[in-house]
Order: structure tokens, then C-alpha cells, then sequence
């Protein structure tokens, strides 16, 4: 699947729900997921980790979905010049 795929799933899924929580909420949201992202890497198995990699892609789909922000944009620096 591709980022811009992806994005719109979730968007697609959640876009709605998402919204009416509100950006505030979203990053703190993404920030919860990414402490359990850490916990797994540091204690937890790869179904785990990989569980939890899945939620910080989804929340940080979610959060780029509300500021209008393209994933595949962001990630497309990294090809054009690298940091």
C-alpha cells in the first residue's frame, strides 16, 4: 500500500471521528502511541511492536489528514534532499 493509499484509508475510516476530536487531541493521541511504540521496542515482542507501529502510522495519518499535510510530500524530502 502506498502512503497517499493509506492516508485516505484512514481518512476514509476515521476522517469524521478525527475532526470533531480535534488536532489538540490527535497529537496527544499520537504521543500516547508513540510511548507504547517505545515500550514494545524496549520490552515487547515483534507482534507488539509491529501492533504498535501500526498505530503511530494511523494516528500520524490521522494528524497530517487534519492539517493538510500529504505524507508521500513529507516523505518525498527524504528522497530530494536528505537532511
Amino acid at each position: 500500500m502506498q502512503l497517499a493509499e493509506f492516508q485516505q484509508l484512514m481518512d476514509d475510516l476515521y476522517g469524521e471521528a478525527d475532526r470533531e476530536r480535534g488536532i489538540p487531541a490527535t497529537v496527544a493521541w499520537l504521543c500516547e502511541e508513540l510511548g507504547e511504540l517505545a515500550q514494545a521496542v524496549r520490552k515487547g515482542t515483534y507482534e507488539e511492536q509491529l501492533h504498535e507501529a501500526g498505530d503511530v502510522l494511523a494516528w500520524l495519518a490521522s494528524l497530517a489528514n487534519q492539517i493538510g499535510v500529504s505524507l508521500e510530500d513529507a516523505a518525498q524530502r527524504y528522497v530530494d534532499d536528505p537532511p
